[in-house]
């Protein structure tokens, strides 16, 4: 196991009610809001998302995300030879093309718990998300794709 999932535990609780218990470090470096907001919380046993709308199994999906994203990048931190690290970049692709072959519902949902919590990985995926919709014309940003 790696030190990024073997720090402090965080509780999070999702829009729906549901405690979720998650390694601080994973989302430190996963999502600028929720950094944002244990820098800012009082007590570090339960912090609410109370203004993001994120329901408990869109925010499981998330969590998986984030934590499947810091494993990947602490083993290419530990990677000795380039070759292995080709191929971790390439599993972790398809991982994550695997990761968005959802129904275009819990796409929207997790595209929008992405944006909430400022997760730039996540939204950084729209490419395949918007292939999923079938989106062909965007209006994004370059920033935004």
């Amino acid at each position: 196991m790696s030190d990024s999932t073997t720090s402090e535990m965080i509780k999070l609780k999702s829009s729906d009610g549901k405690e979720f218990e998650v390694p601080e470090t994973v989302l430190v470096k996963q999502s600028q809001t929720i950094s944002r907001l244990i820098e800012e919380a009082c007590t570090k046993n339960s912090i609410p998302l109370v203004n993001v709308n994120v329901t408990a199994p869109v925010l499981e999906k998330v969590f998986e995300y984030c934590m499947k994203h810091v494993e990947a990048a602490d083993a290419s931190k530990t990677e000795t030879t380039g070759e292995g690290c080709i191929n971790s970049d390439k599993e972790l692709r398809n991982w994550d093309k695997q990761f968005v072959d959802n129904d275009n519902a819990t796409l929207y949902e997790l595209i929008m718990a992405a944006n909430n919590l400022n997760i730039e990985g996540l939204l950084d995926s729209m490419e395949e998300i918007c292939q999923a919709f079938n989106i062909k014309d965007n209006n994004f940003t370059a920033y935004e794709e």
